[in-house]
């Protein structure tokens, strides 16, 4: 399958609300006329230079026509310079054939913002069908993308969440794990949902459920803010098994326990407010 590469990069600051091109290079095989990708990956990236390659090399391996949104929130690491070298989508599969189209734009924060920042980011850039949220270390894999398009493939779904604690639970216990399901509790009660897990990385939607959300939360609080504003909206929404694999601290996890207050105040801020349909949480 022929497949058309698109690379572009662009530099933000938190006043701007659309990148400036600092350069854009185009790559096709053979001539085909433009295409609409299924699906829009979005990608956060914080110092992640271990893990983007190989993980860019995986969502590139997946057998859906897609575009890979990367989001730099201004690494110190090294992997802003590893991205800016990325001209060529092919090269992350060695020259091989790729499954599906793919093109990648990577768009870069001039300072740090946070991860619900990086999404927001992205929204504005999304042209898929479908939009999919993809942490950019290797603890969740893209090899669950089926599982996680088919409810909305098939209709059966709006939204879809990855859950880590569904039917074998892949990931041990732990502090994380018991805030985890103390967080989708209270996101339960406040929002109705039956949830096992509203942490999870993996959060799949049509794309005009989720650019019709007004967001507010630039990090870890994101996660909660947009479960909450989903359930209001009244959308179908359904939860699928996933594999996890977690990391320590030693390689790179970023979460804190700070975090966890941060997403609890998050869930009673959406709460209290909804009862006021003329405030927009």
């Amino acid at each position: 399958m022929t497949a058309e590469v698109v690379y572009s990069s662009a530099a933000l600051s938190p006043a701007e609300s659309s990148p400036k091109t600092i350069h854009q290079t185009n790559v096709s095989e053979g001539s085909r006329p433009p295409w609409t990708p299924l699906l829009s990956v979005i990608i956060p990236v914080y110092n992640e230079v271990e893990t983007i390659y190989e993980l860019l090399k995986r969502v590139a391996r997946t057998p859906f026509p897609k575009e890979i949104l990367i989001i730099d929130d201004n690494s110190t690491d090294g992997t802003r310079e590893l991205l800016r070298d990325l001209s060529d989508v092919t090269r992350l599969l060695n020259g091989n054939p790729l499954p599906a189209p793919c093109r990648v734009k990577t768009l870069f924060h001039s300072t740090n913002q946070g991860k619900g920042q990086a999404v927001q980011t992205a929204l504005r850039h999304v042209t898929g069908t479908f939009v999919l949220i993809q942490d950019a270390d290797l603890e969740y894999s893209p090899s669950d993308y089926p599982q996680l398009l088919a409810p909305l493939l098939t209709g059966q779904a709006d939204v879809v969440y990855g859950s880590r604690f569904m039917d074998s639970p892949t990931a041990s216990f732990s502090w994380h794990t018991a805030t985890n399901k103390v967080l989708t509790m209270a996101s339960n009660i406040c929002t109705h949902l039956q949830l096992t897990d509203m942490e999870t990385c993996y959060k799949a939607f049509r794309s005009e459920v989720v650019q019709g959300l007004t967001l507010h939360s630039k990090r870890f609080g994101f996660e909660p803010e947009i479960t909450a504003k989903i359930a209001r909206g009244g959308v179908r929404i359904c939860e699928v098994p996933i594999s996890y694999s977690p990391r320590s601290y030693a390689e790179g996890k970023k979460i804190r326990w700070q975090d966890g207050f941060v997403a609890l105040w998050t869930i009673l801020r959406c709460h209290i407010l909804e009862a006021d349909k003329s405030v927009k949480v």
